[in-house]
C-alpha cells in the first residue's frame, strides 16, 4: 500500500444511498480477508452531499438482509482530506468520476474506477441512484452491489501484494 493511503472511498452523489450500502457491503467483506486487505478503511462520501444526513430508510432496510447496520451512517462531502488518504476511488457512474476530475482535487490517487468495472460480463457498470424509489430499487442497486464485490475483492489485492 501507498505510504498513508490506507482508505477505499466510495462515492456517489448525496451520499445517503448508494454509496454508504457499498462501503458497508465492501467492509464486510473486507473484515474477513488476510492482511493487509483486513487492514484497510472504508468511507464513503458524496460529490453534493452535505454533512450529517442519515442513510436513506431504504438503504438501511436493504442491508438488514446481510445483518448489516447502517443506521449510524452520516452524510460527508468528497474533500481533499479524504483525497489525501484514498488509495483507491470507487464510484457509482461515470459522473461521479468526472466531477472529481472537473474540481481538480489535487493529490487524486491512480486508481478511479467505477464500483463495477471489474465485473466480468458486465452488461450494466453504472449504477442508478434508487433516492426517493420504492424499496425494490433499493434492492436492485444492492444487488448490483453484491455482484460487483469478488471482482473489487481480487482488484484490491493485486493492488496490495
Amino acid at each position: 500500500m501507498t505510504q498513508n493511503r490506507n482508505l477505499v472511498l466510495v462515492i456517489c452523489t448525496g451520499n445517503t444511498c448508494r454509496s454508504p450500502m457499498a462501503a458497508k457491503l465492501l467492509e464486510h467483506a473486507l473484515s474477513a480477508e488476510k492482511a493487509p486487505l483486513n487492514q484497510l478503511v472504508v468511507e464513503s462520501a458524496g460529490v453534493a452531499a452535505g454533512t450529517g444526513s442519515s442513510a436513506s430508510d431504504n438503504s438501511v432496510a436493504a442491508l438488514k438482509k446481510f445483518n448489516i447496520d447502517l443506521s449510524q451512517h452520516r452524510s460527508q462531502p468528497v474533500d481533499q482530506k479524504l483525497i489525501d488518504r484514498a488509495l483507491v476511488i470507487l464510484g457509482m457512474t461515470d459522473s461521479h468520476l468526472e466531477t472529481l476530475r472537473f474540481h481538480r482535487y489535487k493529490n487524486l490517487p491512480e486508481h478511479i474506477h467505477l464500483f463495477r468495472q471489474f465485473v466480468e460480463n458486465n452488461e450494466g457498470s453504472q449504477i442508478p441512484d434508487p433516492f426517493g424509489q420504492n424499496f425494490e430499487a433499493y434492492q436492485e442497486s444492492l444487488d448490483s452491489m453484491v455482484e460487483a464485490i469478488p471482482s473489487i475483492l481480487k482488484s484490491l489485492k493485486s493492488l496490495c501484494s
